[in-house]
């Protein structure tokens, strides 16, 4: 029993008077409730990880399963080595060196893939140390040349293959990747085929940084074809030396009885080396824009009046077709007028002199204008042309290079299609007149060829009277002996031109660079040393003329002494309607010359024992041509020189 209230009893009748705290409990939370909230969490729980698990598993387990995959294996490409370019005595013209690619995300399209290159060093360094998971690094080979200058435009460069590239067929068939290096010009360009290999397939496991752990499988790389190309790299060396620094011109040089290449130079050159590197669009551009336009092949590509030098041309057809003969003369008479025009010699013209009585060796000597006027006309421009193109001009010759030029043997059909303005109707401009046959026949006019034309007609006066296809690539076994003593050329067609007019030709042209020619630089060629050549595949070169001692005992003992070379050239001096009245400068040569053409004999010396004399097959010929350099004589013939020299004094 109680009397009055306890603290304890105030203190619950204040908490119940002010509503601070709730006595009442709901009924659900003690019932089923709390049970029912707590079942429904854990249910939409583990229902969403029951999902998730469904989804990474089942719905997208295929592609994760990639993923997972991709992270721990990667292909890597083998890159196949480029075959090599090898000269004809097996030195290395374009070989490969070491490289590595890095092929990683690009930085503003990562689903793309760029590439970078480095070198060994820094591929091996990257290796040692890892690299990002998401890039890859692949050996590869980078493309030198040791000769990349003097030999630019024949051997070509590398260049890597576009985006647009990649998506021709043509490229997509080849399985050609981004990084790769195609051949752009030259023998790189033509012989792309061969030369490159089979890239194969690595397959290997990595770790978290992209260090390889272990190989899981490959296919091996194939490598390309390596070449032997006709080229002499030495050859080639001395022409770009030879040639005048700043000057525009080609070099030619064959083997007159193959037609193959030994060397081929156009100035002016650039780096094979440069180009197959990383040189910018905007340096490429800057490049390709010069006014001197040093990536255009002028020995293959350039067109020129040929000057003189065409005459051997038409003293073949005048004599093939029998309007002249060895017996034929002409006075020279200084000039030849037709109506308003008139037609002088050169040397009328330079130093108001005529030569007299002119027959054919004596016009191929002193280059006598007056002389092939005179054929030219009897002859007629169809009979002319054609032999002109029978001979190499104004046709594709075929060569195993890009960018051949076929020139320009006019004709009247020509001149009428070309020449249809109203204008040049009413002036007549589209008829064909006996003057511009004068023109053609002494290598002017419309007439234009190709430094490589002008030598292969040169050496179808070399060589007996056969056209042949000139080729960069080395010939096996080119000749084969018919038991006849005649040689068969799988190369070359014969033209069937009587063995009189090869020999008034050649006697023609070994008078021109002797004393009274016009090709005065080689007067009395000769040599300090001589190699002992080694005979042709299927057949000996034939005995050489070495002053009473034909063995090679005695020229291994001698091999020091000054030695004579016959040689048979021609001059050319091509006006091109320059304003200033500048010429293109022209020289073509051949040599040795054979025992019946060589005489023996160097003009005005006496044969002794201090000099040996050799004859035999010619088994070179230069051509050079320099533009707008003035006298063929002058400027062009002082480089044949020094290649001849250097062919000769091995």
């Amino acid at each position: 029993m109680k009397f009055g209230k306890a603290f304890s009893d105030n203190v619950i009748l204040e908490r119940e008077r002010r509503g601070l705290f709730s006595t009442a409990v709901p009924s659900w939370w003690f019932g089923s409730g709390r049970p029912l909230l707590f079942a429904s969490c854990m249910f939409l729980a583990f229902f969403i990880l029951f999902w998730r698990l469904f989804s990474l598993t089942v719905i997208n387990g295929h592609t994760y399963r990639l993923l997972s995959d991709t992270n721990k294996t990667r292909q890597l490409i083998l890159h196949a080595p480029r075959g090599e370019l090898l000269d004809r005595t097996g030195k290395p013209l374009a070989f490969n060196s070491p490289y590595f690619r890095i092929l990683k995300p690009c930085d503003t399209t990562p689903e793309k893939v760029c590439v970078s290159k480095i070198s060994e060093n820094e591929g091996k360094a990257l290796m040692t140390t890892g690299i990002a998971s998401t890039w890859f690094l692949e050996a590869d080979y980078k493309r030198e040349y040791t000769a990349p200058v003097s030999l630019f435009h024949a051997i070509g460069y590398v260049g890597e293959v576009s985006g647009t590239e990649l998506q021709d067929e043509y490229y997509i068939l080849r399985g050609y990747r981004m990084g790769d290096m195609i051949g752009r010009t030259g023998a790189e360009a033509e012989f792309e085929e061969e030369l490159r290999g089979k890239d194969g397939k690595k397959f290997v496991e990595v770790d978290a940084q992209g260090a390889i752990i272990r190989t899981l499988g490959q296919t091996a790389e194939v490598k390309g074809s390596s070449l032997t190309l006709s080229l002499d790299k030495g050859l080639s060396e001395a022409a770009a030396q030879a040639f005048p620094k700043n000057e525009k011109g080609a070099v030619v040089v064959t083997k007159p009885s193959t037609g193959e290449i030994l060397a081929l130079y156009s100035s002016p050159s650039f780096s094979s080396e440069t180009l197959s590197g990383s040189m910018s669009a905007d340096e490429y551009e800057a490049l390709t824009a010069h006014p001197d336009r040093p990536l255009f092949n002028r020995s293959l590509g350039g067109v020129y009046p040929p000057g003189s030098i065409f005459k051997l041309i038409t003293a073949v057809a005048g004599l093939e077709e029998n309007v002249i003969t060895k017996n034929t003369v002409v006075e020279d008479s200084g000039e030849i007028t037709i109506g308003l025009f008139t037609f002088p010699n050169w040397y009328f013209k330079q130093y108001g002199k005529t030569e007299g009585m002119v027959n054919v060796v004596k016009a191929l000597q002193r280059s006598n204008d007056i002389f092939f006027y005179k054929t030219g006309e009897w002859l007629g421009i169809t009979k002319l042309g054609v032999w002109a193109k029978k001979m190499g001009a104004g046709n594709l010759l075929g060569i195993d290079l890009p960018g051949e030029a076929s020139g320009l043997v006019p004709d009247p059909q020509w001149k009428d299609a070309a020449f249809h303005t109203p204008e040049d109707l009413k002036a007549r401009n589209n008829e064909w007149y006996l003057g511009d046959t004068y023109h053609v026949s002494i290598g002017q006019g419309y007439l234009l060829t190709t430094p490589l034309q002008v030598n292969t007609w040169t050496n179808v006066i070399a060589n007996g009277g056969k056209v042949c296809k000139p080729t960069v690539r080395k010939m096996e076994n080119a000749r084969l002996p018919d038991g006849q003593g005649e040689w068969k050329m799988e190369n070359c067609k014969d033209l069937g031109i009587k063995k009189e007019t090869i020999e008034l030709i050649t006697e023609g042209m070994k008078e021109a660079c002797s004393e009274g020619g016009t090709g005065w630089p080689l007067f009395n060629f000769s040599v300090s040393q001589r190699r002992i050549p080694s005979p042709p595949a299927g057949g000996s070169r034939g005995p050489l003329e070495t002053g009473g001692d034909s063995s090679v005992a005695g020229l291994l003992r001698n091999d020091t002494k000054k030695m004579f070379i016959p040689v048979a050239c021609k001059t050319g001096t091509a006006e091109y309607g320059d304003p200033k009245n500048k010429t293109h400068a022209w020289f073509t040569v051949f040599a040795p010359l054979p025992k019946e053409n060589s005489n023996l004999q160097p003009q005005g010396r006496a044969l002794n024992s201090q000099l040996d004399v050799i004859s035999g097959e010619p088994e070179i010929s230069v051509t050079v041509l320099m533009e707008g350099a003035g006298e063929g004589s002058d400027k062009a013939a002082p480089v044949a020189k020094k290649i001849l020299e250097e062919w000769f004094s091995r």
